[in-house]
């Protein structure tokens, strides 16, 4: 995507839902009520009239079977009139910001004023499936006409039919490669030289910087409180441990690769539940509706790659963003990359500051540029937070904005790596 300084997106405004560890506070919770209820806190929150917005586009990865579409349900489970149309994106873990760019890419076609941009995930209710021996069992008692059939049929039934697929395992394993996330994780600590003790050391940190964050109130102006169990009310995300430390995960066993592994469960980021949402226009039209935004969307680009380092993706895609603008690293007040997982983050660490990668995969005589690691998620990221796959783009694209605005900065770069070998960088910006 060139360059789109001339008339940027204006981020309005955006909220988010609380992450809670899957199976966890949100477990009885479904995705599209999850969505519901940010969008229309936000809606109410930025104080325009429902009727002004043109679209509604969600970002969903699992996309839950009673509910097709979710982003329709969503418009009208948060009270938007059946007017309004609504449809649903998906780009794996760049799905939030796909909401956005796919906004941005109307605004620019002329399709709209005001969209309504969300991302939701509820990993908790993502299904069991049966196998393909006992679906082939369910459609033959369909089938069958007589008592006396659907006996013989009861008799071929084995216990093993009975053990079901789990939907979250196959959504993490690549289709193409046969790769398990974490596995391409493991090729990117091979390939770097990472050991588990450089990456348990990285998710400390985060979780240390993210409890400091919680603690002095850093995510209350961007999450709304939800309320789970009928009557419980919860304002934190849950997944962020305090009194971590390098001994109790030093302790977990890797994960993946069980004999010769480095990542564990402790250096990966956290299936979690969450939601959040956006709103965008054009900044002239924010302009002439008086409206003070929380900041700009300035470029977007999106790039493929290698799916067996799918990690790498924010390496590629900063490489076009930084093309597109003639701008670079150092640019940067403030950088926030997924944490997929430790050794993923400091991969693309590694990659930036190599010219010799730079060489090979980018045809340049000099390094991409340093990541300053100063102001790299500087309150925590996904190994602590948890990382609610649709939703994810959407956090980072909110919380670089409004930390930003806390540090009297202006540029930041949001970026994340995208299962199936995809990277997505968003150049924004508070003035």
């Amino acid at each position: 995507m060139k360059n789109i300084k001339q008339d940027r997106i204006a981020i309005v405004d955006g909220l988010r839902t609380p992450i809670a560890k899957a199976g966890g506070k949100y477990k009885n919770i479904e995705a599209e009520y999850l969505g519901a209820r940010v969008v229309n806190e936000l809606a109410y929150h930025v104080d325009l009239d429902f009727d002004i917005y043109d679209e509604l586009i969600v970002g969903n990865v699992s996309q839950p079977g009673h509910a097709a579409n979710i982003a329709r349900v969503i418009a009208l489970l948060a009270g938007f009139n059946e007017e309004l149309p609504a449809y649903t994106v998906h780009r794996n873990c760049a799905s939030g910001m796909e909401s956005i760019t796919t906004a941005a890419s109307k605004l620019y076609a002329g399709y709209g004023e005001v969209y309504m941009c969300a991302g939701v995930e509820s990993m908790s209710n993502i299904p069991l499936l049966h196998s393909k021996k006992m679906q082939n069992f369910f459609g033959a008692m369909f089938q069958a006409r007589t008592v006396f059939a659907k006996l013989q049929l009861l008799k071929e039934l084995r216990p093993s039919y009975l053990k079901p697929i789990i939907g979250l395992m196959q959504g993490l394993r690549d289709p193409t490669t046969g790769l398990m996330m974490g596995d391409t994780a493991e090729i990117l600590a091979q390939d770097f030289g990472i050991g588990q003790s450089e990456q348990d050391k990285f998710a400390l940190a985060s979780h240390l910087k993210a409890a400091k964050a919680q603690q002095e109130g850093k995510f209350l102006d961007e999450i709304i409180p939800m309320v789970y169990d009928d009557s419980k009310i919860t304002e934190d995300d849950d997944g962020i441990r305090a009194s971590q430390s390098m001994q109790a995960l030093g302790k977990l066993r890797p994960f993946f690769d069980k004999k010769n592994g480095t990542v564990t469960a402790g250096n990966s980021s956290q299936i979690s539940d969450a939601a959040a949402a956006v709103v965008v226009m054009k900044e002239s039209r924010a302009k002439e509706l008086n409206i003070e935004p929380l900041g700009y969307m300035s470029a977007f680009s999106y790039a493929g790659l290698d799916p067996k380092r799918m990690g790498l993706g924010p390496y590629y895609a900063t490489a076009k963003l930084l093309s597109e603008t003639k701008l670079s690293m150092n640019d940067f007040d403030l950088i926030e990359l997924n944490e997929a997982f430790s050794v993923q983050v400091l991969a693309n660490i590694k990659a930036f500051e190599s010219k010799s990668y730079g060489k090979i995969h980018l045809n340049s005589s000099k390094a991409l540029g340093t990541i300053d690691e100063s102001i790299l998620n500087v309150n925590g990221g996904s190994v602590a937070l948890g990382h609610p796959v649709g939703m994810t783009g959407t956090r980072l694209v909110i919380h670089t904005l409004k930390e930003l605005r806390r540090r009297n900065k202006n540029r930041g770069l949001a970026t994340l790596c995208i299962g199936g070998g995809q990277g997505a960088s968003l150049l924004l910006e508070v003035s």
